[in-house]
């Protein structure tokens, strides 16, 4: 399938849209009432740091609500606002935060029906408005709702379009796409529909055993077993390898994607020698700039004198996990919590490990005077930071009182 034609055609026809409908003061007016924080811009304005009795909070210098979420959201408002009846669905999550789908839900906005691992689409009519998410839908998708003659909302990312312009790029010249993301992630499941031959790698770790293979072979059944679920259809490692491009989910550790590239530039260089690198191996820059600054931001907060870190974002926020992997490594007690309702006494919070896992930590909040890092994934809006921090603040006026 022409993948790049068929965007051409979609976007030209009178039933996409991939602007506003022109209520952008309405909603904007209704988004600052619904997510935007008061107490959070006066810690903005006081240097990004807050005191009240034994607490200081301390917040990144860049956290929260990205351009691209912003503008996902807003569009959203805006459609229910354009199309008062109509039936209007959206592909998956809007963003990954739980208080704002919910709010999705509330606005009679329905999400695709996930029936054994796959979205059923049969539920979707001629006419009914579909909304894609920040991070996109796969080309698959979008045939189905354009064959279906259905009215399309793209609040795709310009950062993620980005991406699949690359891997069309590669396609074009038939190299291999290898992308650095979690083949499960709808960005990354999006971004390889894009793509003509492709491998998914998860971490620099993947990375080294596909470049050793590059270099050295190896067991061709083992690697197609590691990779099953995350290559294209075909792949053939002693001949899909030959010629690669990088690319990534733009959610991803920007330190670990480079190291990536780096990693894949100097396997080719060392196969086919400096002179010929350009037949082999393409690089482009695919690291999104917020995702970049919540992360410089992290990695300046944690060189503080800290004795806890709260990551807040929604549990299948891949760069609120990011966030969590930086504090990790740096050895400080840190929580990962989509809302305050994780936090469930003084005593005791629901957090989210690195692995996926949900566990109850006891005695997480220390007596005395503490110092917290704050920070949020790029879905979060500032009022639910706002009621995290208010809740620690309550808590900790209760423990001095007792």
């Amino acid at each position: 399938m022409d993948t790049k034609a068929f965007k051409r055609s979609l976007q030209h026809s009178e039933n996409y849209h991939r602007k506003g409908f022109g209520h952008q003061e309405e909603v904007a007016t209704q988004l600052q009432s619904e997510y935007q924080s008061q107490l959070i811009q006066q810690i903005r304005n006081n240097n990004y740091t807050l005191t009240r009795g034994d607490v200081t909070i301390r917040l990144a210098e860049a956290f929260g609500f990205c351009w691209g979420v912003e503008r996902a959201v807003a569009m959203a408002y805006e459609t229910r606002k354009h199309f008062p009846t109509e039936r209007i669905w959206i592909t998956n999550e809007i963003i990954h935060n739980p208080s704002v789908n919910q709010r999705m839900r509330e606005m009679n906005v329905e999400f695709i029906p996930v029936t054994a691992g796959k979205k059923d689409f049969a539920i979707v009519e001629t006419g009914d408005v579909v909304i894609l998410p920040a991070f996109g839908a796969s080309v698959q998708e979008m045939q189905i709702l354009n064959d279906k003659g259905c009215k399309i909302v793209d609040t795709t990312c310009p950062w993620v379009s980005k991406v699949w312009n690359t891997v069309e790029k590669h396609k074009k010249r038939e190299y291999t796409s290898i992308i650095h993301g979690k083949y499960k992630h709808e960005e990354t499941i999006a971004t390889s529909s894009f793509a003509g031959k492709y491998l998914i790698v998860l971490n620099l770790k993947e990375a080294e055993y596909v470049a050793n293979y590059i270099l050295h072979g190896g067991n061709r059944e083992e690697f197609l077993a590691k990779f099953s679920k995350a290559c294209s259809a075909g792949f053939d490692p002693d001949k899909d390898l030959e010629m690669i491009g990088i690319a990534n989910q733009t959610t991803m550790l920007k330190s670990e994607t480079e190291q990536i590239g780096k990693l894949f530039e100097h396997t080719m260089m060392q196969k086919y020698g400096p002179a010929n690198l350009n037949d082999h191996f393409q690089s482009f820059n695919t690291i999104c700039d917020a995702t970049q600054e919540r992360q410089d931001a992290m990695l300046e907060l944690v060189e503080k004198q800290l004795d806890l870190m709260i990551v807040i974002g929604g549990f299948n926020s891949s760069n609120t996990t990011q966030l969590q992997q930086i504090a990790f490594e740096r050895g400080i007690s840190s929580y990962h919590i989509d809302s305050v309702d994780r936090i469930l006494s003084e005593n005791r919070i629901e957090h989210r490990l690195l692995n996926g896992n949900l566990e109850i930590t006891n005695n997480w909040l220390p007596d005395g005077e503490i110092v917290i890092g704050v920070t949020s994934g790029a879905s979060t809006p500032d009022k639910v930071v706002e009621d995290v921090i208010e809740k620690i603040f309550e808590l900790k006026s209760v423990v001095a009182i007792a």
